[in-house]
């Protein structure tokens, strides 16, 4: 049976203001731009500039309109129907002057070929016949990033016949695969790491002992090559532990991902822009924001004076139409640039807080001086949320006299010592590290040695707590970092 009923409910929404705020704080300041641009392709109520005041707009009216009579002139500026049919809005005919100290704002991109038409060249000078070429290119751009092809052939050849209309069998597709294989550089076309090496070993002339031993290693002992079980292929082989050492020096001269080196010249370059400038003079520190996260944007004059012309016209449904679409813009406008200010203020109250946390570190550099820091530990200091803190270090750049840093790289968790300090878990990774690179490599340490090492120097931490710091840092296991 249904029934009416009365229930109150405590709901917490976000205005538009909040929405857009949240968004903005989250995108770093390249992004900021391309958003900003957005923006003003969307809303013609908005432009870059600074606001002018009365009198010099007055004046520059003046000087436009001089011989014009006042109605003929309002009637020209403010037809709203003309203005919006308008193909070339006015914001993108202005010029806005550029300060000294203005960023350039281009964005340099690398040209060339891409990686898989420099390959496709090269096999349209081995191959003539149209069938063929085709399976050739179907290979190709089944490439991946390191130049290996790692879909099966008979999958390639269900692509071909359905989406090239080319009928052939799995021997036809591996005999144009080896042809691939031969492209440059060596090692492209390979199905795996193995074949990969092995590709580049073979396309050596005049192969030398050393070379000779490689390719045997890689052939028939690859799973004990890449476990680093040495003592079972000397055994095996019936070799000196030098002449597999010579020959392990061989393999590791090839280069595993043979598709990085063309496609680098076809990459864009990704250049860093760092949101916050962090300098040292004297001991002091001073904070500035990077110029393009505070750029100079103006509700559209136009856009106002048409919103005071309709509403002291009469009232028609048209007029009342218009006014509601001018008002809107204006306001979104205005939303739009308290969001950006918002933005600026937050990004500033934030970095502030964090540079005055690792206030040591930002003066010596040295990354063993970064105290323990948690999001919530700032987020108590600016009186933020703690989602709000996260948005702003999440993707935000800090340039500072010893290198430009990730946000998140100041933040870490805490760890106490024998003597009951807090020290970040950043300077344990620090010592980690420097164990491991000092470590003889003929016996590294492993985990339960790097464990004792610790516990020696006051950091009381379990081996499996060692083995995570590891992993974070991409160090491998001890058995994989062994050398001969």
């Amino acid at each position: 049976m249904l029934k009416q009923r009365l229930q109150h409910k405590l709901l917490q929404k976000l205005s538009p203001q909040q929405i857009q705020l949240m968004k903005l704080l989250q995108v770093p300041t390249v992004e900021l731009e391309q958003r900003i641009k957005e923006e003003i392709e969307e809303n013609p109520a908005l432009e870059e500039g600074m606001e002018q005041d009365d009198s010099q707009s007055e004046l520059e009216n003046d000087d436009k309109f001089e011989g014009d009579d006042a109605e003929s002139r309002d009637a020209e500026e403010f037809d709203i129907n003309d203005y919006l049919d308008d193909d070339i809005p006015s914001y993108k005919t202005q010029i806005s002057n550029k300060g000294a100290d203005t960023d350039e704002k281009a964005v340099p991109l690398s040209g060339g070929q891409t990686f898989q038409e420099l390959l496709e060249e090269q096999i349209g000078l081995r191959i003539r016949d149209e069938k063929e070429l085709i399976i050739a290119k179907t290979i190709i751009g089944n490439l991946d990033d390191g130049g290996y092809l790692r879909r099966e052939v008979i999958h390639l050849v269900d692509d071909l016949a359905f989406s090239q209309n080319v009928v052939c069998e799995e021997e036809d597709v591996l005999e144009i695969l080896k042809q691939v294989q031969n492209l440059d550089p060596a090692g492209v076309g390979a199905r795996d790491l193995k074949e990969c090496l092995l590709i580049q070993l073979r396309r050596k002339e005049h192969m030398t002992i050393e070379q000779k031993t490689a390719e045997v290693v890689l052939d028939k002992f690859f799973d004990e090559f890449s476990k680093k079980h040495y003592t079972k292929i000397v055994k095996k082989l019936d070799i000196e532990p030098e002449d597999l050492k010579d020959a392990v020096q061989e393999i590791v001269k090839l280069n595993p991902k043979p598709g990085n080196s063309m496609r680098a010249t076809s990459r864009s370059i990704h250049q860093i822009i760092p949101d916050f400038i962090i300098r040292e003079n004297e001991g002091e520190l001073s904070l500035s924001l990077n110029s393009r996260n505070a750029p100079q944007l103006k509700v559209s004059r136009g856009y106002n004076e048409m919103l005071e012309t309709y509403a002291s016209s009469q009232k028609t449904k048209k007029d009342k139409e218009a006014i509601m679409f001018v008002k809107q813009k204006i306001d979104s406008a205005k939303w739009f640039i308290d969001a950006i200010k918002q933005r600026q203020q937050t990004l500033l109250v934030t970095m502030e807080a964090i540079m005055s946390y690792q206030n040591d570190f930002f003066l010596t550099g040295d990354e063993t001086t970064l105290k323990p820091m948690i999001l919530k530990d700032i987020a108590e200091i600016v009186g933020l949320d703690i989602s709000t803190i996260s948005r702003v270090a999440n993707s935000k750049h800090a340039q500072t006299p010893y290198g430009t840093y990730l946000l998140k790289y100041f933040f870490s968790e805490s760890l106490s010592t024998d003597s009951g300090e807090e020290v970040s878990t950043r300077e344990v990774k620090k010592i980690l590290q420097d164990a491991i690179d000092g470590e003889i490599k003929k016996k590294p340490l492993t985990d339960e040695k790097l464990a004792t090492l610790l516990k020696e120097k006051g950091y009381n931490i379990a081996r499996r707590t060692v083995a995570k710091y590891r992993e974070q840092l991409n160090i491998p296991v001890a058995r994989l970092r062994k050398e001969l």
